[in-house]
């Protein structure tokens, strides 16, 4: 059985300060705790190391991960963070592949991969994003897209352990813009990712991989998403920079 994963992506919003209150109200509005729920928060670079100290001090119930890496562990590369700097301030989890830095900063399909195995050489759980455009989508061909992210992006991973890799689907066109692709909609595509996951890693591994469904999602719409067969959480965006409407969205992948 796949534990539920209800992840926040802070992007660029919230300074230092504003990312610890953010934090803190969280974590007071889960202090009961999140049950059989992993639930992860990804703030901004400049940010994880007062949210880490939160987390710490108020033994929060949540963990934190990165938006981003580089894949070298150190030297000349003005501007990115290396794995083993998220390890140090306490990220176990790191956004990779989101499509906002494959459209605006030209991340690839091979950058995902180098990323994934940089990562998971540390310890960090990869989250690693795909989907496809509204362009792709009316073409009918939004399958047959994602299935060609995954094989790219999971080239030469070694798991063993099916909890230590996450995909997320996020349909480009529902991400930031009050549209929202249907449960089926989601069902359809998290369920080829599942698929691809066999041809990949074999059943057993494929059957433990959590796939999460991205996309204007918020506490009005989740639960439908949590119904279907292969969507197993949610990348959440814009409802997780508000502590009670990302808690009421991991109360309700608690039900």
């Amino acid at each position: 059985m796949r534990k539920r994963m209800i992840a926040g992506n802070w992007k660029m919003n919230k300074t230092y300060s504003e990312g610890v209150v953010l934090a803190q109200g969280l974590a007071d509005e889960l202090a009961d705790g999140t049950g059989d729920v992993d639930v992860v928060v990804c703030p901004p670079a400049v940010d994880l190391k007062g949210v880490s100290e939160v987390i710490e001090q108020a033994s929060a119930p949540f963990a934190l991960g990165a938006q981003n890496v580089y894949w070298e562990e150190s030297g000349a590369y003005t501007g990115e963070t290396a794995p083993n700097m998220l390890e140090a301030v306490g990220a176990t989890y790191c956004i990779i592949g989101h499509s906002e830095r494959r459209d605006y900063f030209g991340e690839t399909d091979e950058d995902v991969n180098k990323k994934a195995k940089a990562l998971m050489a540390h310890g960090i759980v990869p989250i690693s994003c795909c989907g496809e455009s509204l362009e792709v989508r009316e073409a009918g061909k939004h399958v047959e897209f994602v299935v060609d992210q995954i094989k790219k992006d999971t080239e030469g991973l070694e798991i063993t352990d099916p909890s230590k890799y996450v995909i997320a689907y996020e349909p480009i066109w529902a991400i930031g813009t009050g549209k929202t692709a249907t449960a089926d909609d989601a069902q359809e595509v998290c369920g080829a990712i599942r698929a691809t996951l066999v041809e990949v890693f074999g059943e057993e591994v494929a059957s433990g991989i959590r796939v999460l469904y991205g996309g204007s999602a918020k506490p009005e719409n989740i639960a439908g998403f949590l119904e279907k067969e292969d969507v197993d959480g949610a990348l959440v965006g814009g409802a997780s920079l508000k502590a009670d409407s990302f808690a009421a969205m991991v109360k309700s992948a608690m039900a």
